[in-house]
């Protein structure tokens, strides 16, 4: 099949509550990137954190297989080092072939739950 997307996405808003209500996991507050890979080859993408008060963290390293979905939740990123809790961060995602990407967010803080979903930004070009 055609790959479609893109090589370099941007979710430009990030933030995981440090607490949450409910059964674990299930009912966990996170965050989630969707990952589509239409393309015949594994993708190999990276994920770097930037913060308003602090360096970036990453290359976080994950591999979609061809023709496959994955869904990463932040929460569970620990490789540099976890995801810090109670944080504003944004998440810049690099690939080798093109993806599509979508945010998701379940904020789990009290009984009333919200659950949130956008597309992620697709930029054109490459990063120098």
């Amino acid at each position: 099949m055609k790959a479609i997307g893109q090589k370099i996405w941007a979710i430009a808003e990030g933030y995981i509550p440090s607490y949450s209500t409910g059964p674990e996991p299930a009912m966990t507050s996170h965050e989630t990137a969707c990952i589509l890979n239409t393309s015949d080859e594994i993708a190999h993408v990276t994920f770097t954190l930037y913060f308003s008060d602090q360096d970036p963290i990453g290359p976080y390293l994950i591999d979609v297989p061809a023709r496959r979905t994955k869904h990463v939740r932040f929460n569970d990123l620990k490789d540099p080092q976890p995801v810090p809790l109670a944080t504003d961060y944004a998440c810049l995602i690099e690939s080798d072939v093109p993806i599509v990407v979508q945010h998701t967010r379940l904020d789990s803080r009290q009984a009333e739950n919200a659950l949130l979903s956008t597309m992620a930004f697709p930029a054109s070009g490459s990063i120098l």
